[in-house]
């Protein structure tokens, strides 16, 4: 009995990280179809942030969440991590999106794992294992097929949309990173709320500062559906689904499940925005995923 419940356990986290990266991996759909409407990046990012921010906000108050007496650095590092991932990145990826392919953005986004790696390469001042380095050197070797390959007309047309997904990579990597540490004074929800209220604040200053008011009042009944599947199924839902499956089979399984995420961005890309990849971006790809499968999977080998 104990053998089928546990088994029952790692079966519903493994379908819940699965099905999280796969909302993830959607957000592009949306993002797409509501470009086609007439409506930009700026306001896409404060409208998807001002819908998921109540949600999380529901959640937090229902699981009886207090903020009270938490140490002040924490609650700094959760807010800067909300700004520099879920304000500033999510603004710098959406831009992307306007430029590149859907597929194209969700294989250079997943690259994120290696640069954690690196960063801890460099503040360890260790070289990584070979195997891990072979994975970082074929996870990179995949980012250039991704972005070009051999074609200079497609490097032409992908590279300012891939830089900026590169950096939104760094801010992914910078969020886990800071989440490791926060996590231990704050929990795992209320790091997620201090970021996403922080996060949801930047946005709206800064779209009040530098943008007009005009498109949030051009916004159709059509573009409103959109915002809200894409604050609730690619933002709040696989959130919390990704924490479940991670809290039943762990974060390196998580991690390695995950990697669903891509295939799914470029089977949904071809068969909804009718985006066609070429050979070397189908390995690209590939590369990409096998990297990041060998880094998570020697990420769980015992530390000496």
């Amino acid at each position: 009995m104990i053998q089928v419940s546990e088994a029952r356990k790692a079966t519903a986290g493994l379908l819940l990280a699965a099905g999280g990266a796969m909302l993830f991996a959607s957000k592009g759909l949306f993002a797409k179809a509501l470009f086609r409407q007439g409506m930009d990046f700026q306001t896409l990012t404060v409208l998807r942030a001002l819908i998921a921010l109540p949600l999380f906000m529901g959640l937090a108050i229902y699981r009886g969440l207090r903020l009270h007496h938490l140490p002040p650095r924490a609650i700094a590092l959760a807010a800067f991590a909300g700004v520099w991932c879920y304000a500033i990145g999510a603004l710098i990826d959406f831009h992307a999106l306007e430029l590149i392919d859907v597929s194209i953005e969700r294989a250079l986004l997943f690259s994120y794992p290696a640069v954690v790696v690196l960063y801890t390469a460099t503040v360890r001042r260790r070289l990584p294992s070979l195997p891990v380095t072979s994975a970082l050197t074929l996870t990179y070797v995949g980012i250039l097929l991704v972005v070009g390959g051999f074609d200079a007309a497609a490097w032409q047309r992908n590279l300012s949309g891939s830089l900026m997904v590169l950096f939104c990579a760094t801010t992914t990597a910078a969020y886990f990173l800071l989440g490791e540490r926060c996590i231990r004074d704050l929990g795992s929800m209320g790091f997620t709320i201090i970021a996403m209220v922080s996060s949801t604040v930047f946005v709206v200053l800064y779209y009040l500062f530098s943008h007009p008011l005009a498109p949030l009042l051009a916004v159709s009944a059509q573009g409103w559906w959109l915002l809200l599947a894409l604050g609730v199924l690619c933002m709040f839902l696989p959130t919390l689904m990704q924490a479940d499956g991670i809290r039943r089979i762990g974060a390196v399984r998580g991690a390695l499940v995950s990697t669903v995420g891509p295939p799914a961005s470029l089977l949904m890309g071809a068969a909804l925005l009718g985006e066609r990849p070429g050979l070397w971006q189908l390995v690209g790809t590939a590369s990409i995923v096998v990297g990041v499968l060998v880094i998570a999977r020697h990420s769980a080998s015992p530390k000496p």
